[in-house]
This record gives C-alpha cells, structure tokens and sequence, in this order.
C-alpha cells in the first residue's frame, strides 16, 4: 500500500485528492498546505510518493517546487507528482534533470478522470514518469531550433513527446498509429542524434533526455 503525501492550499481539493487517493487503496501520511510543512512532511515521512501543487504559501509562486527539489537532494530519487495549473519551466526542468526516482508532472485542467491520475500517481510511485503533453511541449520548444534536438524529424519529435511522457514503444506504437519496429527505429535514431546510449528502461531514458535538454 503506497503511503502519500499531498501538498495543496486550496481546501477542497486537497480534500478531495485526500478521499480519492484513500478510494483507490492508498495511504494519506500528511496533507499539507504550504512550502515549509511540505518539505518537512517530505524529509521527516520519506513518502512512496507526493502529490505537490507547484504555488503554495507563504508566497504562492514556486514553493511547491522548491521544496520538492531541496528534499530530493537530501533524498534522492524521493517520487514526486506536480499537480498544478502552471508550467515553471527553469525548476521542471531542475527536477526532471536529477535522473533519478519517479517524476511526473500533470496539469489540474487535463487531468480528465479518476483512472488517468490513479495510474499517473502509481507510475511515479514505482520510479516511472508522469507526464503531460503540454508541459513535455513547453520544455521541448525552448531548445527546438537547438542541435541536434533541431536535427530530429517532425516524427521523431512526436515519438520523443511520448517516450517523455513515460510512454512504452507498444503504447507509443498505438498513439501514432505505427509498428513498435518502426517505433523502435525512431527511437535508436533519437538517441543516437542526441548521443544518448540506448536503454529499454523507459524512466531512465526518459530522464536521459529531459537531462540532455536541460543541460543545452
């Protein structure tokens, strides 16, 4: 039974996180509502995973994230879930460039039901990646005029979206209507122009390459 740490100040929905988290088998540890219980809870609980808002008090910019990243270099590979309705794009990237633990990071307004985020947090909390489309876009765009990331393909651009979003090569083949070998090609052609060695380890690679852009 995974034990969960949520950090959100809006009352209802961190409520309401709490009793869906609870439907679903797992193991509320804390629910907190700003930037200093939320690094205290992650320090002093270690939880399986934490399901953080990126703007909590005392300020409501960017605590969420700044704890998150403070407690995974105390303890690393310390899972993490943003749940937020912003994208800080300088401290996701910090965080999704650490290359290790699981990591996810989802938007309040896309999340569109239960399932979707009960598999997003049971992901992250196996070491997996969680993460949404739009944000994966944002953090690719600032480097997509960047090489080798501007050497990809408009279809390995789409193929490395996917496996950032912690997505299979099977899951990645139904997405975009492809074979998992032509998949599996995309995929050895994406690492070798961002001269990355191959790995069938779908979080690390994942990380590999969100650390390679971080790092342009």
């Amino acid at each position: 039974m995974n034990r969960v740490l949520v950090a959100e100040d809006l009352y209802l929905l961190r409520d309401g996180l709490v009793h869906l988290l609870q439907a679903h088998g797992f193991t509320v540890v804390a629910a907190v509502e700003s930037g200093p219980e939320l690094l205290k809870g992650l320090l002093e609980l270690r939880p399986d995973v934490s399901i953080v808002d990126v703007r909590l008090p005392p300020t409501l910019t960017d605590e969420g994230l700044q704890a998150s990243l403070t407690a995974r270099r105390q303890v690393p590979g310390l899972p993490i879930l943003v749940l937020s309705q912003h994208v800080e794009q300088l401290y996701a990237r910090e965080l999704l460039a650490d290359g290790s633990g699981g990591i996810g990071y989802l938007l309040k307004d896309r999340v569109f039901n239960a399932e979707q985020f009960i598999d997003a947090v049971r992901r992250v909390a196996a070491g997996g990646t969680a993460m949404d489309p739009e944000v994966i876009a944002k953090l690719l765009a600032s480097n997509a005029k960047r090489e080798p990331l501007g050497g990809l393909t408009p279809r390995e651009r789409e193929v490395l979206e996917a496996m950032a979003e912690g997505r299979s090569n099977a899951a990645i083949s139904q997405r975009l209507y492809l074979s998992e070998s032509a998949v599996a090609k995309h995929t050895a052609s994406i690492f070798a122009k961002l001269g990355l060695a191959p790995s069938d380890d779908d979080n690390r690679r994942v990380l590999a390459v969100l650390a390679y852009l971080n790092s342009r």
